[in-house]
């Protein structure tokens, strides 16, 4: 089955100035201690227009709930926010948990951002809740959660029968249109684009890398926190790949946490403020995410400490150079298509500047 060349190229970024891949944004709008989630979605606006102008390829916001840290519950306003402030970028969800929500409402969502911003959505789907069990029942209006994650195959069937406006006749929802979307092209003086975002699987484990693959979709793994299951997961989905007309050739993209500042001391203070937000969350104790002064006088256990240790090994950080050096290595080691950075620290100012810093180091474009 040959690739359409205009989705293809949607997908498959270009590599900018030295770096080994296209490197992307992953923003989870953290909100600090101190902060607001307004002063947290300002920084999205000001990091969405930053990695624009610097030649990142995407910027994805991730859907999570019940976090006081993390203020992106609701990834498609966040991206039509990020759509007025940006002119470029490809912008989407990293991404939206399928299962909390009916295929037709999000269709309709994606639907709007695709007219918004023409060419520049993705849209990232996965089958976890993004919460504990108890939200995510709030969430799904049951208890039965696991039939959720099984239904993934069939849910992401609908969602892309809405997106194409294509249910075969005979079918309960034919007459049903998700709006915007093509039915407005084929009424009649419709002049309405048949283009929709294209789909991306996301990850943990291998059961989205192995259906990716089987339908010859591209595939976002969660290296940043399932570092264990990054080359097993890579491995499948590229055994399975089937091309399509998306894709003629797998595309792995990794999520990757990593954090440049000025001095390795500082890059050190950052993480482990993220790390103790990791062991508070981790613990039944979300928060919002600490200072490095805070972290610094925090009592960490033995069994806490061991918590730290074992995250901050998959946390990508130190100067510029050692972090661009990390990046290399990762890529080099898994092979993949492309590296989308997510930079967790208590501060806005922090995450713009290691943005910047990476940038530097691999020679991106220059700010106009």
């Amino acid at each position: 089955m040959a690739a359409d060349d205009t989705a293809a190229d949607e997908i498959r970024g270009t590599a900018r100035g030295t770096a080994p891949v296209p490197l992307s944004v992953l923003d989870l709008v953290t909100v600090g201690a101190g902060s607001t989630a307004g002063d947290a979605l300002r920084t999205s606006a000001a990091l969405a227009r930053l990695a624009e102008a610097r030649g990142y390829h995407r910027y994805w916001v991730a859907e999570h709930h019940s976090m006081p840290g993390v203020a992106s519950s609701s990834p498609a306003v966040i991206l039509a926010h990020l759509a007025a402030h940006t002119d470029r970028i490809r912008l989407g969800s990293g991404g939206v948990m399928l299962p909390n929500h009916a295929p037709l409402v999000i269709a309709e969502q994606f639907g709007t951002l695709e007219a918004m911003a023409p060419g520049r959505i993705d849209l990232g789907l996965g089958r976890a809740p993004g919460t504990d069990g108890a939200t995510a029942a709030a969430l799904r209006r049951t208890d039965r959660l696991n039939e959720g994650a099984d239904d993934f195959p069939q849910q992401l069937a609908e969602l892309v029968r809405f997106l194409d406006d294509d249910f075969p006749d005979g079918h309960p929802y034919r007459r049903i249109h998700a709006v915007p979307g093509p039915v407005q092209g084929t009424s009649p003086g419709g002049v309405q684009s048949p283009h929709r975002p294209p789909v991306w699987l996301l990850g943990s484990s291998g059961f989205s890398a192995r259906l990716a693959g089987l339908l010859g979709l591209p595939f976002a793994f969660a290296h940043h926190f399932s570092a264990q299951n990054t080359l097993p997961a890579l491995d499948l989905y590229r055994e399975a790949f089937r091309p399509s007309e998306v894709l003629d050739a797998p595309y792995a993209l990794i999520g990757v946490s990593a954090l440049a500042a000025d001095d390795e001391k500082e890059a050190r203070r950052q993480v482990l403020a993220a790390a103790l937000n990791m062991v508070r969350l981790r613990s039944g104790r979300p928060g919002l995410v600490p200072t490095p002064e805070e972290a610094e006088a925090y009592p960490f256990t033995p069994m806490e400490r061991e918590f730290v240790a074992s995250w901050n090994a998959n946390v990508v950080h130190g100067t510029p150079d050692e972090v661009r050096a990390g990046l290399d290595e990762l890529q080099k080691r898994t092979g993949a298509d492309e590296l989308m950075l997510t930079a967790n620290a208590h501060s806005g100012e922090v995450r713009l500047r290691s943005y910047e810093l990476i940038a530097d180091s691999y020679g991106l474009p220059a700010p106009a």
